[in-house]
């Protein structure tokens, strides 16, 4: 399978802007393009799947385990004819800063990927190559095969780089972005996404793809994509030894749909069917549901639409209330409190199930991995038991009265008991990602199957 790597020696580098215009490029040109991100970030997958028509998927080295990113990538590549897989800030920059893990450069160490590395090159020429050859000699499993210069003054000046460059690090310099704040992409933040998923960026991507085209040395481009080495055969992430014919309803539509593809098709490996419905649209749980995944979107961007969701709110509180296994995941979790309160104040009424309040901060509120140890009581994740995830939210849960809660969290800042657990519901800020417990799944839907026999 080609691919590549687009990596940076640090974020603000505009790597994802050449990201989102080679694939463009690509998909102007009739590759069927599939997109990874690194990392467990959920903003840029949904640029990706805007430009190539495909959903994109996350590789994390952390989170998943190691022991599954290559074939986490093999199933994503399917039907695709090149995959271009996103770096997370700088290309060594991981969960600490003594080890590669959980870093770009862990992930194409990890599947043998080819990294274009790319630089911001405004006010450099020569200096360039030793920005370039230094990031070469860091890592002998890291292969940096090419470079793209962003923010030039110009087809002379980056001729000026490409010669040092090629002269310096034997490699070459296959494309640049003239400095144009026409080509620079909007700034990242959650209240974007929804704008993407409806298109109002199709005419800035399909400009910079027309853009990337025209400064773009294919031919090298594409040998760089072919130089790696071919993938596994695409396989399950799991063999389970027994399956669970039950039903579990997924909220997923634009307020809800911040879910690792890998949890799902996890899920299904064990035998679920996956029911979709639209919370937001005024759908209520679908009949015949045994459990209930409510993961993370956008509650606060249509907070107003929600409130006037009354009858689907109801019939999600009632089959919460009499014991359906629910999992939600910040978003979702936002969703099952009283009320979210907006940063301008209004006060909206959400389901109802959790006592107390969220309110929407102006900056971020927590972002990170998170370590997850179960608690009593917890039934996806009992005492003891660990998985992994990441939180990144800006609101904050001011509970009305005490509840048990559902786990422990460790990570930068140390370890806390958070999020909510009542009746059969686990609810928190923090995204798991089930390839880290494959457990948790089976566990889930073990319960699940118990609703269905007892009715």
């Amino acid at each position: 399978m080609r691919r590549l790597v687009i990596a940076a020696p640090g974020s603000g580098a505009g790597k994802t802007t050449v990201t989102l215009g080679l694939m463009a490029a690509m998909r102007q040109q009739g590759y069927t393009v599939q997109g990874f991100k690194c990392g467990p970030d959920y903003i840029d997958p949904t640029y990706h799947t805007a430009v190539t028509g495909r959903p994109a998927r996350n590789l994390d080295s952390w989170m998943a385990g190691r022991a599954n990113v290559r074939q986490m990538l093999a199933n994503g590549c399917q039907g695709a004819d090149l995959a271009i897989i996103e770096g997370v800030m700088g290309l060594f920059d991981g969960k600490q800063p003594l080890s590669d893990e959980g870093s770009t450069a862990d992930i194409a160490a990890l599947t043998e990927s080819p990294v274009l590395l790319v630089i911001d090159a405004a006010g450099m020429a020569r200096s360039a190559a030793a920005i370039v050859r230094g990031f070469q000699t860091f890592h002998p499993n890291v292969r940096i095969a090419g470079v793209f210069a962003n923010r030039v003054g110009g087809e002379g000046h980056f001729r000026l780089i490409q010669a040092a460059i090629e002269q310096m690090c034997g490699i070459p310099a296959v494309g640049y972005l003239p400095k144009d704040e026409a080509l620079t992409l909007p700034e990242r933040h959650l209240g974007l996404v929804p704008s993407v998923e409806r298109g109002e960026l199709d005419a800035f991507f399909a400009a910079l793809g027309e853009k990337v085209a025209e400064t773009v040395d294919w031919e090298a481009l594409l040998q760089i994509a072919e130089s790696a080495p071919p993938l596994e055969a695409p396989a399950p992430l799991v063999q389970p030894s027994r399956t669970y014919p039950v039903r579990i309803a997924v909220a997923k539509d634009a307020a809800f749909h911040f879910y690792y593809p890998e949890n799902l098709e996890i899920l299904a490996a064990y035998g679920a069917e996956l029911v979709y419905f639209s919370p937001l649209a005024g759908e209520p749980l679908p009949e015949g549901a045994d459990g209930l995944y409510i993961g993370g979107g956008f509650p606060e961007e249509f907070a107003a639409e929600l409130a006037r969701q009354t009858a689907a709110k109801q019939s999600i509180r009632a089959a919460i209330e009499s014991g359906l296994p629910t999992l939600a995941e910040c978003g979702g979790f936002m969703f099952l409190t009283e009320q979210l309160v907006t940063t301008s104040g209004e006060a909206y009424d959400m389901v109802g199930v959790i006592p107390g309040r969220v309110v929407m901060q102006r900056t971020l509120a927590a972002l990170g991995y998170r370590e997850v140890r179960g608690r009593k009581g917890n039934f996806l994740l009992p005492e003891g038991e660990t998985a992994r995830g990441h939180e990144f939210h800006y609101s904050v849960y001011e509970p009305r009265s005490e509840m048990p809660f559902a786990y422990d969290t460790s990570g930068r800042k140390g370890i806390k008991p958070d999020g909510c657990l009542m009746h059969r519901l686990v609810a928190g800020y923090v995204h798991f990602h089930f390839a880290s417990a494959p457990a948790m799944a089976e566990r889930w839907l073990a319960e699940c199957e118990k609703v269905t026999i007892n009715g």
